[in-house]
């Protein structure tokens, strides 16, 4: 009686422990259906809903009764497509946290070396490489699961067929009753589920779209009213001058306009107005709409430098082996010394043959000596310092018209840079203790991560006015505008692209050229300001101080 019993025993563990296992994988198959692909504002009573999916899918595995190949392949492609729907809803994720917008599956793949080198930046190349060989075993691990999981439900309703089919049949009638009555548990969300036929239907288009794109791309590339424009028929109003087009990491509309960012950087550009207007100085300020949001600043430098909108790395590539003419370019062409100051390159850039750059200075060849500030390797102080060294100190040169990308304010914004004298910025190993804010800490609340940002984009507005006072003259004209606006964790869903854009210059003639375009007087667009896409700067620039 001792073996018997023993043997009942373990027999039970094993059909508990087969019970418990079947509910797991039903519980893994329903989740990857029902979670959504993106982060937040989604209340757990929408998981109450019956997604039409599965019912199609156990209807079909169910006709092959008589052919078992055929049902095994059949379901186990059904999971394995169900685990390359979770992965693309985990993309999706990420992509939305950061730049509001889903992961295209053709055109985004590049972006995640550029998310790796961010983490590296960040957390160290340690931790970049945890990070990265934690989600491929993730991503395997969902993706044998999911398909282990669909083989092994398949099996049941096979070994129960008339239950299975019943069930089926039940669900069916059930699913059809609700979508007619349009029954929903919480508002906006149906019970009667085909989200996941949608988010499919979605990426697909997705992809149909950006293979239309290549062709509207390339025709729009040779559409350019400036591209054989003499040289002295570009920029007749800036003769002499000095131009330089600064983009302010991650500088966005929320940044004046959000009452919790917008108090503290808004005292930073009244004291600013007060300073320049004290120094001879005027501004306007508009409002531009990014082709980016969240992060991609390279596709917003090119869309304001090509006049066209590249919002995607097809594009991107595509504008780089063309022969569009840049503003840079135009520069060039009328006889300036153009100048490319990127501190956040750190390898090899071949972008910069495209944009025409004569001279280019990067993190390498800046001469910065001082500590990194997690993914922004010099402080805009220093990059500002180093450009007025080795380029507009010079007694041999000509006009300068310069891009200079500022990226302080690069997410995570902690720790930051301290603004310090400009007599004491030399080699910047004075950063080592000019430091504010903790490393990274990734456990920050979003009121601190805010409050961190603020401060960032402080600094760097901070910056560029005090550039201005000690090295402004008659000379110069500044353009100051944003990248993009910062990841939704700062702005909140649904914020708009929208970011600043500020010309400064003491010349009246020069904002005369401008007047009719009804920016706000000063560095702060008003709310009323006027807002144009971003790929329309570069056309309105060249008519405006044309001849």
């Amino acid at each position: 009686r001792g073996p018997d019993r023993a043997g009942a025993g373990r027999g039970r563990w094993r059909t508990l422990a087969g019970r418990v296992t079947t509910g797991l994988a039903g519980l893994l198959l329903l989740g990857v259906l029902l979670a959504p692909n993106h982060l937040g504002g989604s209340s757990p009573w929408a998981f109450l809903r019956l997604p039409v999916e599965p019912i199609v899918a156990a209807a079909v595995l169910l006709a092959l009764g008589a052919r078992p190949v055929a049902r095994r392949v059949l379901a186990g492609l059904v999971g394995l497509t169900l685990g390359l729907l979770g992965v693309l809803k985990v993309m999706d994720m990420g992509f939305f946290a950061t730049l509001a917008r889903p992961f295209d599956p053709v055109l985004d793949w590049t972006l995640l070396d550029d998310a790796v080198a961010f983490l590296a930046d960040s957390v160290g190349r340690g931790g970049a490489t945890a990070a990265v060989v934690a989600a491929v075993l993730l991503a395997l691990v969902l993706l044998v699961a999911c398909t282990l999981a669909a083989l092994r439900l398949t099996r049941l309703a096979v070994r129960h067929r008339g239950p299975a089919v019943r069930t089926v049949a039940a669900l069916a009638v059930a699913w059809v009753v609700v979508a007619a009555f349009g029954v929903r548990i919480v508002p906006a969300v149906p019970v009667a589920d085909r989200s996941t036929s949608r988010l499919v239907g979605a990426h697909a288009a997705q992809v149909r779209a950006g293979l239309r794109d290549r062709e509207t791309f390339d025709a729009e590339v040779t559409d350019d009213p400036y591209a054989d424009t003499p040289g002295g028929e570009l920029l007749t109003a800036l003769r002499g001058k000095d131009v330089i087009l600064a983009f302010v990491e991650s500088y966005g509309r929320d940044a004046v306009e959000d009452p919790e960012l917008a108090e503290g950087v808004g005292a930073v550009l009244a004291d600013g107005d007060r300073r320049l207007a004290a120094a001879g100085y005027g501004a306007r300020s508009g409002f531009l709409t990014s082709s980016t949001t969240g992060g991609g600043s390279w596709l917003a430098h090119a869309t304001t430098l090509s006049g066209l909108w590249i919002d995607n790395e097809q594009r991107h590539r595509s504008l780089l082996a063309s022969d569009r003419m840049t503003l840079n370019r135009a520069f060039q062409r009328a006889g300036w010394t153009t100048v490319g100051v990127m501190p956040a390159v750190t390898r090899a850039w071949p972008e910069g043959r495209f944009y025409g750059y004569d001279r280019f200075y990067d993190s390498r060849t800046l001469g910065y000596q001082g500590p990194t500030f997690s993914y922004a390797p010099v402080p805009d102080q220093y990059t500002l310092s180093a450009f007025e060294r080795l380029e507009r100190a010079r007694t041999d040169r000509g006009p300068l018209m310069a891009e200079i990308a500022l990226v302080s304010s690069h997410s995570p914004w902690t720790p930051r840079p301290r603004l310090v004298d400009w007599a004491e910025v030399g080699d910047g190993s004075v950063y080592h203790r000019a430091t504010e804010g903790d490393v990274e800490d990734v456990t920050r609340t979003t009121t601190r991560m805010r409050a961190d940002y603020r401060r960032s984009i402080e600094y760097s507005l901070r910056t560029l006015v005090s550039y201005v006072q000690r090295h402004g003259d008659d000379d110069l004209v500044l353009v100051v505008l944003g990248d993009h606006q910062p990841a939704p964790v700062i702005t909140g869903p649904n914020a708009s692209r929208d970011v600043p854009v500020t010309l400064v210059t003491r010349d009246r003639a020069v904002l005369d050229r401008i007047s009719g375009w009804g920016w706000t007087e000063g560095l702060r667009p008003g709310p009323q300001a006027p807002v144009w896409r971003m790929d329309a700067f570069r056309d309105r620039f060249l008519t405006a101080f044309g001849p």
